[in-house]
C-alpha cells in the first residue's frame, strides 16, 4: 500500500484517506488495487478523504470513475466524496463529475447517509 493512502473500516462503511498527487503512478496503482480489493465485497461503502489531495490527474480521476461504476452499479454499493479542498473541488466541477459522485463535507456524514 501507498504511504498516500490509508485504509480503515468504520462500521460498515471503509474509509480510504488520500494525500499528496496523485498522477498516475505507484500512488494511483495502489488506489487501483485497493479498490479492486473492495470490489470484492457485497455492497461496498466507501468514504474517500481527499482533504490532503494537492492534485488529481486524469489517470487518478479515471481511477475514481471506474472504482464509482463498478462498486455502485455491479456491487450495489455507495462511493462518497469527502472534505474535499476548493482546487480539487474544481476538477470536479469544471468535468462535471459532481454529477456522478456523491459529495460530503465530512467523514462521518458519509457515514451517516450510507448507514
Amino acid at each position: 500500500m501507498s504511504e498516500q493512502i490509508s485504509v480503515e473500516q468504520q462500521g460498515s462503511v471503509t474509509v480510504i484517506r488520500l494525500s499528496g498527487q496523485f498522477i498516475g503512478g505507484d500512488e494511483t496503482d495502489a488506489l487501483r488495487e485497493e479498490f479492486k480489493r473492495l470490489a470484492l465485497v457485497e455492497k461496498p461503502l466507501v468514504a474517500v478523504d481527499l482533504h490532503e489531495v494537492s492534485y488529481l490527474n486524469s489517470t487518478a480521476l479515471g481511477v475514481l470513475i471506474s472504482a464509482h461504476a463498478s462498486l455502485s452499479k455491479q456491487k450495489h454499493g455507495r462511493v462518497g466524496l469527502c472534505k474535499i479542498s476548493k482546487n480539487i473541488e474544481n476538477i470536479f466541477v469544471i468535468t462535471k463529475l459532481t454529477l456522478v459522485f456523491e459529495m460530503f463535507p465530512t467523514i462521518e456524514e458519509a457515514i451517516t447517509q450510507f448507514s
